[in-house]
């Protein structure tokens, strides 16, 4: 991620393999920045983007009938200033994450893990 030609955080995809307190072979996507760690305004933009509460047209962001900024850091930005909105988005992904109107992705790994598919064997 950069601002003109300073590098300001990186773009990380990361893969779960093995976790005790949760599914293994999950794969998240999120920023670290610099100088905050792990951007929540930006997993919440991109949340609230994927489930279509956040409308993207083009470059610009907006939320109902606020335009949130042009391309993605500045949309980023605008929620790290106004951290009621930010709440707001948030509560309206975590309700409807509770209620199931919205699945959470699930995502398994194909990789040869020992488990094996067959139910052959008895």
């Amino acid at each position: 991620i950069k601002v003109g030609d300073e590098v300001i955080g990186n773009r990380t995809r990361v893969k779960v393999v093995k976790n005790k307190v949760a599914p293994p072979f999950r794969t998240a996507e999120f920023d670290i920045m610099f100088n905050e760690g792990i951007s929540k305004s930006g997993d919440v933009l991109d949340l609230a983007t994927k489930f279509e509460i956040v409308q993207k047209r083009g470059a610009f962001f907006s939320y109902g009938d606020i335009r949130i900024g042009q391309g993605r850091e500045n949309a980023k930005d605008y929620l790290r200033a106004n951290p009621a909105l930010m709440a707001e988005i948030d509560g309206v992904i975590r309700q409807k994450a509770l209620s199931g109107e919205i699945a959470l992705p699930l995502e398994i790994g194909g990789g040869d893990d020992g488990g094996g598919g067959n139910s052959d064997e008895e």
